[in-house]
């Protein structure tokens, strides 16, 4: 019973503390200009990556787990890997971009998946992504459980998120910053890259079907 309740009570206490100093640390208002889309942060083996690493075209996904149009557009990307991202030249970037301002629980989120790919890799944040969405929204009182759904046992994710100085909050702090700088005022934000080509921008959460065209497009100038 004593190792039951350490878990939660880990993460609530890691998630007062962290949380409020990350907010203090983030920019409290968006930018007023339209930022620099060609200001987005280089694609490296760091990110989280869905995919084919390697794939010409890449699609960079700024979101927050609490957003419900962030929530469909997550399911709409992974229909895009599926399909399009099938033969390797499609793959997926997702970053962080809590909107504090909107949702006080959106970097307690941030902060538990990225405890999820420092502890249990990148499979296991994908998979705890699209948990975190599906649940939404999600007490974080319910992380450990939600943890435990998909495999990770043990203290390790515990021991991340109730840290007080980790690599995890430097690392949304950063994504939050670039998503600022390259134009983002809300989520989800994405850009389609490929190389030596102007990024192109999707503002929102696009239709399948609009997705699908752009990512064509990519294709072709990507040949």
């Amino acid at each position: 019973m004593k190792n039951s309740l350490t878990i939660p009570i880990a993460i609530a206490l890691g998630g007062i503390i962290i949380a409020g100093a990350l907010y203090v640390s983030m920019p409290k208002t968006s930018r007023t200009d339209t930022g620099d889309s060609a200001l987005v942060r280089p694609v490296s083996a760091s990110d989280h990556i869905l995919g084919n690493p390697a794939a010409p075209v890449l699609i960079v996904e700024y979101s927050d787990f609490d957003c419900t149009y962030c929530k469909d557009f997550h399911e709409t990307l992974h229909q895009i890997i599926a399909n399009e991202g099938a033969s390797g030249k499609v793959a997926w970037v997702f970053r962080e971009f809590p909107l504090s301002e909107l949702h006080p629980n959106a970097v307690a989120h941030a902060r538990a998946a990225e405890c999820v790919a420092k502890t249990a890799g990148n499979d296991a944040f994908w998979k705890f992504a699209t948990t975190l969405f599906k649940n939404q929204p999600v007490d974080p009182m319910r992380y450990s459980a939600l943890a435990s759904s998909i495999g990770i046992t043990g203290d390790a994710f515990a021991a991340c998120y109730a840290s007080a100085a980790t690599s995890v909050d430097a690392r949304i702090t950063a994504d939050r910053q670039n998503a600022f700088d390259i134009g983002a005022e809300g989520t989800p934000y994405s850009l389609i890259l490929v190389k030596g080509k102007t990024p192109v921008i999707m503002n929102g959460g696009y239709p399948y079907a609009a997705v699908q065209e752009l990512v064509r497009q990519a294709l072709e100038k990507a040949q």
